[in-house]
């Protein structure tokens, strides 16, 4: 029996805070008091939650393409953002890897199927800290996209796909202002040039977006795959979310669409790191708005793995309706849920028992100790 005993911590449980105790045996959690009867380790009043689920991050491919045309070992690309995941308290990651290349021919499927491979070599040679699947996400107006999904077709370490189409004029760049702003400077490209570049993507989104869209969600059914959609403008995309078996709104852009999904039943996905900034780098919904109204449930760092830590503490501070639980819940309990995974995400007994010890300084929390099914990892 392996057996690990915290004592005098505050414990954030589903929908209170307790000072307590918490014992940990056999890789679960096998008992939470609210006193410090057992002897154990002193967590010095510093908070235990449960371990963070991250649902979308794109940090692997900066780890395996830090530059143009550098391509870093996949194994320790993987191992690198597995140690940055773990030390910010993530304790499950869902690592997307693109399919579909829409616009960045520098990244090709070949290697998104090493960064596949390394993950799921690294998860059968135990060499990981967090606990990691892959998140297919799917750029449904490139033409390759249907192909390069299919290579992934019995990928057991596959539980989350997204439907996302970045072209200029569709749902997270309905603007083409916007669209130009974040995209001719990063491409480098001249005004003439980079109007024959947006002809050209609109014109693959007209003829490819709708028709993969309903091979992927037809897939994902078979394979029972999770579908999430993906910057959803308006009550239509709503529609054709519900239509094609969504169970995730990640990043609506409108208050309009966040609702809509709200009152559909769909878990509402926001990033971090728009909560964090008090608004959308793109210009879209704030996800502080959405939080203050209702219609959040889940977070997710997207692009900096420790916002999904900080965003929850400061969530738990900064908004009245929201409790500490409530804040903490968006980044364990809901998307756990979202996706299935009922053994984790929540303080009780016979959950796993992954857990972070934490100490708010400042007002930013310091991650001190993390473990994972009651094995120290960070």
């Amino acid at each position: 029996m392996n057996e690990t005993v915290l004592t005098n911590a505050r414990i954030v449980l589903a929908d209170e805070v307790v000072t307590g105790s918490l014992v940990m045996r056999d890789g679960k959690i096998a008992e939470v008091a609210s006193n410090n009867a057992r002897t154990g380790e002193d967590m010095e009043g510093d908070y235990v939650i449960p371990g963070l689920v991250e649902l979308h991050t794109d940090h692997l491919e900066g780890h395996y393409a830090p530059r143009p045309k550098v391509r870093w070992n996949p194994v320790a690309s993987v191992l690198a953002h597995d140690a940055q995941v773990a030390t910010a308290g993530i304790t499950t990651v869902f690592d997307a890897l693109r399919v579909g290349m829409d616009y960045d021919a520098d990244l090709t499927i070949e290697d998104m199927r090493k960064l596949a491979g390394a993950i799921e070599e690294s998860v059968a040679r135990d060499r990981l800290r967090a606990d990691h699947f892959i998140h297919l996400r799917c750029e449904v107006s490139a033409s390759d996209c249907v192909e390069a999904f299919n290579q992934f077709d019995g990928d057991a370490r596959v539980k989350l796909a997204s439907l996302m189409d970045h072209a200029p004029g569709q749902r997270q760049f309905a603007r083409l202002e916007a669209y130009a702003l974040y995209y001719q400077g990063k491409l480098k490209l001249s005004d003439e040039a980079f109007r024959d570049y947006c002809e050209k993507r609109m014109a693959q989104s007209a003829k490819n977006s709708g028709p993969n869209r309903i091979a992927i969600s037809q897939a994902c059914r078979e394979r029972g795959i999770v579908l999430a959609s993906h910057d959803d403008a308006t009550i239509a995309h709503v529609d054709e979310a519900i239509e094609q078996g969504i169970r995730v709104a990640e990043f609506p852009t409108t208050e309009e669409a966040a609702r809509a999904s709200k009152d559909a039943g769909l878990g509402v996905l926001m990033g971090a790191p728009n909560v964090m900034r008090g608004g959308s780098h793109s210009g879209n919904v704030s996800a502080r708005t959405l939080a203050a109204g209702g219609m959040l449930d889940i977070l997710s760092s997207d692009y900096i793995p420790f916002s999904l830590i900080q965003s929850a503490f400061f969530l738990g501070e900064a908004v009245e309706a929201i409790s500490l639980p409530q804040a903490v819940a968006m980044v364990s309990k809901n998307p756990a849920e979202a996706v299935g995974l009922d053994d984790r995400g929540v303080i009780e007994a016979g959950r796993r028992a992954d857990l972070v010890r934490v100490r708010v300084d400042d007002h930013i929390p310091v991650v001190r100790t993390v473990w994972r099914q009651g094995r120290r990892v960070a």
